[in-house]
């Protein structure tokens, strides 16, 4: 670091917590992270390990580590040493407590929660410190993931997603000429049986502090126990280090059966679409699948030694149809039709069901805010798939439930008297669950029951690749996703059109209107790889060519200046 630098930080140091300047310390780890992808494309491994220990001894990846653990929805949540950091001047003192001189990591609070299947998953619970110190190599590992990882693996990566992998599964599936068996895998308690030494060996951090985690043990109902495999679901570096486990199985079927655009690939129809540890991979045939391509995968497992789930592992035909994600994949007369799957309506239902059973004596606008949080964002994780006659359906059951639910509450009402006191018209839409309040000028409002239906189905646009968020190359495409995000959502589209009335409907760049024909693009005044957030002070609206222009020419637009 240079002197400069040094400088900054030691007077951070003698700042407090609401007093360290945010800004400066995301961009100075973001600038740290970019040059660990430069590095890692180069394949400059000292250079790497050089970058990653500067950061992780850096006041400002510490800061930010630390930050990290006491906003997200964990923060209340303790460890065996039931400390919580709640206040700003224990925050502050977390910053120093994460050295790797003298650090020895606690066993981690072993809790139980339910599956779906009636099982139970095992979850280990950190102290906050072994958290913080989690979140502070994982910043440093994340540029090195991000560059190395395979390209159609989608979960628990930053900027990736569930719509991600299903459009995958639709690109490589659709068509005359695509493959028409698709492998089923699973891995069998991938993270419970992840080989300790396989990790130390591979992963590109710190090994001694890797090794402390791994062999922390947990407690549960007073004892302690060792752990001799796997990385504890609970810590918040053990999906990339899971993901690191599971990387390079791409590459491996691409070297024995080709990559795309390949002879043997258009032989073989061999894709990998991958989401953690639930995956399919395509053939061009059932012995394929069988003879060749399972056995290579439980090879590339056994090394990190993990096994295959024979329950859970299968091969279909396209045509009978596949689970995977939460939603059903199937061809149908030469098309891919995705659809939300029948366990995932039924799991829907049941939570619905639950939260009627909870509320059978609340009142009506109790349920509707219980209720609306669960429909909407069930609509909203299937909007990008063929689901309306499945949204249709479900508004149907959920009319019906509401009805149960208010006459059973006036059992010697009328239906007419119900139907007046519970339901309304709104708009065009009669029959709306909706309660009558007062607001504050005296006036009626309604507080409806918001539709699955109201959520429109849109077409999604699946990420690149080779798109890495840490390097800053790919700005302006992550700008570019942002604003079609923006646009697909309606918080987003608010947040547009604040941007557009504040810029007084023009451009910064040129002065000219912004409109529909002209298009428009989401840019950042502070970059991200330089500290800049997505909050909307930091950002600009600008017609595409002058967004191209300026990134181009390397112009700023001043921070603030809306």
């Amino acid at each position: 670091m240079s002197t400069q630098s040094t400088a900054s930080a030691a007077s951070a140091a003698q700042l407090g917590w609401h007093q360290l300047d945010w800004s400066r310390i995301h961009g100075t780890v973001r600038r740290l992270q970019a040059r660990i992808v430069k590095a890692t494309q180069v394949g400059d491994w000292r250079r790497v390990k050089a970058l990653q220990r500067a950061l992780t001894r850096s006041f400002s990846g510490k800061a930010l580590a630390v930050k990290r653990v006491t906003e997200n929805q964990g923060k209340h949540t303790p460890g065996v040493d039931r400390a919580i950091w709640s206040v700003p001047e224990a925050k502050r003192q977390a910053i120093e407590t994460l050295g790797r001189r003298g650090y020895r990591s606690l066993p981690l609070r072993r809790v139980h929660i339910p599956k779906a299947n009636g099982k139970t998953r095992a979850l280990g619970i950190p102290t906050l410190r072994d958290r913080a110190m989690q979140a502070l190599h994982l910043l440093a590992l994340s540029p090195v993931s991000e560059t190395c990882a395979d390209r159609n693996s989608y979960g628990f990566r930053p900027e990736r997603s569930t719509a991600d992998a299903i459009q995958q599964c639709h690109t490589v599936l659709s068509g005359r000429d695509k493959a028409q068996w698709v492998l089923e895998g699973d891995i069998k308690g991938c993270f419970d049986h992840i080989s300790h030494d396989w990790l130390v060996s591979n992963v590109p951090m710190d090994r001694e502090i890797l090794r402390k985690w791994l062999k922390a043990g947990y407690v549960e109902m007073g004892r302690l126990f060792p752990t001799e495999a796997g990385t504890p679901q609970g810590g918040i570096i053990s999906p990339t280090l899971a993901n690191w486990a599971l990387d390079g199985l791409e590459a491996e079927l691409e070297a024995r059966f080709g990559s795309k655009g390949n002879r043997r690939s258009g032989k073989n129809k061999v894709n990998l679409v991958r989401y953690a540890d639930d995956f399919i991979i395509t053939g061009s045939s059932k012995e394929l699948l069988e003879n060749e391509v399972k056995p290579m995968v439980a090879a590339f497992l056994a090394t990190r030694g993990l096994e295959l789930s024979q329950e859970k592992t299968r091969i279909t035909h396209v045509a009978e149809g596949f689970d995977f994600l939460g939603q059903t994949v199937r061809k149908f007369r030469m098309a891919i039709i995705i659809t939300p799957s029948k366990k995932n309506v039924q799991a829907f239902k049941t939570k619905v069901k639950s939260i009627f059973a909870e509320q059978r004596t609340a009142k009506q606008e109790t349920l509707i805010l219980k209720l609306n949080p669960v429909v909407r964002g069930w609509a909203n994780y299937h909007r990008t798939v063929n689901a309306s006659k499945t949204f249709a359906a479900i508004d149907a059951w959920l009319w019906q439930k509401t009805w149960q639910w208010a006459r059973r509450r006036h059992p010697n009402k009328s239906a007419g008297w119900t139907k007046v006191k519970y339901f309304g018209r709104i708009g065009a839409r009669n029959w709306v669950f909706a309660s009558r309040t007062t607001d504050s000028d005296g006036g009626r409002k309604f507080r409806s029951l918001v539709q699955a239906s109201d959520t429109k189905i849109r077409r999604y646009t699946k990420i690149k690749g080779e798109a890495n968020p840490f390097d800053p190359q790919w700005e302006t495409y992550f700008e570019d996703r942002l604003g079609l995000k923006m646009q697909g959502s309606v918080a987003g589209r608010r947040k547009l059109l604040n941007l557009w009335w504040r810029q007084d409907k023009r451009c910064e760049v040129c002065g000219e209107p912004i409109t529909t024909e002209t298009g428009w693009h989401v840019h950042h005044r502070v970059p991200r790889e330089q500290g800049g957030s997505d909050a909307q002070c930091n950002l600009a609206l600008l017609h595409p060519n002058c967004h191209r222009q300026l990134h181009a020419n390397g112009w700023k637009l001043e921070a603030g200046s809306l």
